[in-house]
């Protein structure tokens, strides 16, 4: 069975950033996270990094489609 929750070491991985990175992520609310044991160690559910990556797709695809319309009117860009 894998793993529920993962470090943010392999967020960040899994993303291919820093950890600090990962951790800034997780600092901005961005990505949710839990602070588990005595050490306080940062934990990610899977299912919580599946829901970041997929936001980012709507949000990547949004700002290319954005990018793609100024292309076609200059003048949409300009308010």
């Amino acid at each position: 069975m894998p793993p529920r929750f993962v470090p943010l070491s392999d967020v960040a991985e899994t993303l291919s950033i820093s950890a600090s990175q990962a951790y800034a992520l997780v600092r901005s609310g961005e990505l949710r996270a839990i602070k588990v044991g005595g050490r306080g160690q940062w934990r990610v559910e899977v299912t919580e990094l599946e829901s970041y990556i997929e936001r980012s797709y709507r949000r990547t695809e949004a700002l290319l489609e954005e990018e793609r319309a100024l292309e076609r009117d200059p003048a949409e860009g300009r308010a």
